[in-house]
């Protein structure tokens, strides 16, 4: 069922699959499996597989019958664009969210060739906002590109975990990127110095940019409780969120 998000950039999340398997650095130490499995223990509706991916077609309906406009985080337990997942059920997910244009939906993959190669013949709703994670340079810059290739609204990246300086990446046509650093008790360092490159190529390129958190480890090196390293960077929390304006 869809539920409020404490997720910073996102107001709640709907989940139509859950479940999913690691194909890159940045699945890790993945936070959704961690929590399907205790959700599987507490007996919650959904998870009866744990991290297993799992279809779940009752909660397709789910955003059509809440009327406040709302911006939903789609399959923050999941990836929608898994190779298990059929065409035909992501096209059902896609008509439900044409079907709720009072919502805003933010789609977020690593499997980026196939969500590009999805897209290849079908339109993306105005209100679906693409995103693909960019971790590292050998799997995730090259998930920008694939990005690219879709004409959706707005375009995203979510760098997060960092785990490396990633350099020059090209921000044409990306309209926003949201950086973080790995947290739980496994959490990998991000250094200061991977992140205001990335800062200052938005500004150059018009992208919005949002720090999400430092994650398990402070601007300081020193490892540490999530909430107590904060989110400020620079002395200031950086919120920035993309307009369909900066897309046209």
């Amino acid at each position: 069922m869809s539920q409020i998000s404490r997720i910073e950039w996102t107001e709640a999340t709907w989940n139509p699959t859950v479940g999913c398997t690691k194909i890159s650095a940045g699945c890790k130490h993945c936070y959704a499996e961690s929590m399907a499995v205790r959700l599987k223990a507490m007996g919650t509706p959904g998870y009866e597989n744990g991290f297993k991916l799992t279809i779940l077609p009752d909660r397709l309906s789910e955003p059509l019958r809440r009327k406040k406009p709302t911006v939903y985080f789609v399959n923050s337990m999941s990836d929608l664009f898994h190779k298990s997942i059929p065409d035909s059920y992501i096209d059902q997910v896609f008509d439900t969210i044409a079907r709720s244009p009072q919502h805003t939906f933010q789609v977020l993959t690593k499997r980026a060739e196939r969500m590009a190669q999805y897209f290849r013949n079908r339109t993306v709703p105005s209100n679906a906002w693409l995103g693909v994670t960019v971790e590292d340079r050998k799997d995730g810059v090259p998930r920008i590109d694939r990005l690219r290739e879709i004409d959706a609204s707005i375009r995203f990246l979510s760098v997060e975990p960092l785990l490396e300086d990633i350099g020059e990446i090209n921000l044409t046509d990306i309209h926003w990127v949201i950086v973080g650093g790995e947290s739980g008790p496994k959490a990998r360092p991000m250094k200061p110095e991977w992140i205001e490159p990335i800062r200052q190529q938005c500004e150059e390129a018009g992208a919005a940019f949002f720090f999400k958190q430092w994650g398990g480890w402070g601007a300081d090196g020193v490892k540490r409780a999530k909430k107590q390293n904060g989110r400020q960077l620079h002395g200031r929390t950086w919120d920035d969120m993309p307009t369909l304006q900066q897309s046209i």
